[in-house]
């Protein structure tokens, strides 16, 4: 008889089952070593007699003591790792007659320009690696044009020029800041003259030295030499008669007066081309130098004045006796205006003088006093006289004192005294008189 569907499916798998082989036997994972247990001291817990058989009290009570001490000796301890003590070296002392500079080299280099530079007075060629660095960057910055500058290139250049003593002297920390922004490097091929009358000059590479041409004279036997400036007397001073009386030549200037690097030269005035010969210098190697011109800080100048003029035109407009002044008349006494300050408590002027000036206070106040003389009753019967100060009053900003008492030469009735710092601008009399 035929088997239907369902045994038969069973039968086969049935069939199926019995024929697959057992899965394979898998290895049991090693167990890992604990690094904080000592194995032996825990093998020696585990044996203590006593422990496992409780005949008497008094035999278990001494095992477990047992046990308690010894339990904490089967952890380890990480030894604590102190930090290594480091002995400073001991650095040899300099002689008196050498001291070594921390980066300097033996003189047994073979680079041929690093002892041509110390012939020549200058630093070799070692250095700090930074300012090196540095050196190379302020001159990649100086090549590209203003325009063309970050705002970081900027604030680089302004940075190094603040390190300059020659330009710190010379100009306010603000002002140089603006030329920053102007400066441009040229570079000048060995043997060039460069006249330093438009502008201030700053060597960043290379040597030069300064040219000068004097004489000496030979009729008096003076030893002495004189600067030979003005141009105009090159084209005569070898006539006959002056080689007969004196002797010209050129006046080279001795190792210690050379121009190295961050050597100065110039002038940030425009000065007249007769004088072209005290700012010119002769270079000897290929140099870079950097170039502040004349004619910005002339433009820097004019700016100044015109922004004072104008805060000076300001102040004085504001002021209630000269609001409805004209504005030419105001521009005649900008131009007789100067600054000052006076500090806290400082008498500018006391009653009964004739003040010397007339201000217009830009910042702070004055307090204004009164002299008066008051009768002070001391006994029954008997007064004093005294003098007191009575206040009257407070001068403040935009205000002006003083006109009165100049012009008519009349003495003040009161005593001004500058209650904090403060700040005015003055025309003095004999710049108003003269005007």
């Amino acid at each position: 008889m035929p088997m239907s569907s369902l045994p038969a499916a069973v039968l086969s798998h049935m069939i199926a089952i019995n024929n697959v082989p057992p899965p394979p036997f898998h290895s049991i994972p090693n167990l890992k070593v604990s690094k904080h247990i000592n194995y032996g001291q825990l093998n020696a817990l585990c044996h203590i007699r006593g422990l496992q058989h409780r005949r008497s009290t008094s035999g278990v009570l001494l095992a477990h003591d047992t046990f308690m001490k010894q339990y904490p000796k089967i952890f380890l301890h990480k030894k604590p790792r102190l930090p290594k003590l480091f002995k400073q070296e001991e650095r040899r002392k300099p002689n008196k007659d050498t001291e070594e500079s921390p980066h300097q080299q033996p003189d047994d280099s073979h680079n041929i320009a690093d002892h041509v530079k110390k012939a020549h007075g200058a630093h070799t060629l070692y250095g700090p690696r930074r300012s090196t660095e540095k050196l190379v960057e302020f001159l990649a910055i100086l090549k590209k044009l203003p325009v063309h500058r970050t705002a970081y290139e900027h604030k680089t250049v302004w940075k190094i020029l603040k390190t300059v003593p020659d330009l710190t002297s010379q100009l306010s920390d603000e002002h140089l800041k603006t030329l920053s922004k102007n400066v441009i490097s040229e570079t000048w091929v060995k043997g060039s003259t460069v006249v330093g009358n438009d502008g201030f000059y700053i060597i960043l590479k290379g040597l030069a030295r300064p040219q000068r041409r004097v004489y000496k004279n030979l009729i008096e036997g003076d030893d002495s030499t004189v600067s030979f400036i003005p141009q105009s007397y090159h084209s005569i001073i070898f006539n006959e008669d002056f080689k007969i009386s004196t002797l010209a030549e050129m006046n080279l200037p001795s190792h210690d007066s050379m121009l190295t690097k961050w050597s100065t030269f110039g002038s940030l005035e425009i000065t007249p081309e007769i004088e072209t010969q005290a700012f010119s210098v002769v270079t000897l190697d290929d140099c870079e130098i950097l170039k502040i011109p004349a004619k910005e800080y002339a433009r820097l100048k004019l700016e100044k004045i015109k922004l004072e003029n104008t805060q000076k035109l300001k102040l004085i407009h504001k002021c209630p006796y000269y609001e409805e002044w004209p504005t030419l008349s105001i521009y005649e006494l900008t131009a007789l205006i100067k600054w000052k300050k006076f500090p806290p408590g400082h008498v500018i002027v006391e009653s009964g003088n004739i003040i010397s000036f007339v201000g217009y206070i830009n910042s702070g106040y004055c307090n204004i006093y009164r002299s008066i003389i008051g009768l002070v009753k001391l006994q029954p019967n008997k007064v004093k006289k005294c003098r007191k100060f009575v206040y009257m009053g407070k001068l403040k900003e935009r205000e002006s004192f003083g006109e009165i008492s100049v012009l008519l030469q009349v003495p003040f009735t009161c005593t001004i005294i500058t209650g904090k710092e403060v700040e005015m601008a003055i025309i003095e009399d004999k710049d108003l008189f003269v005007a």
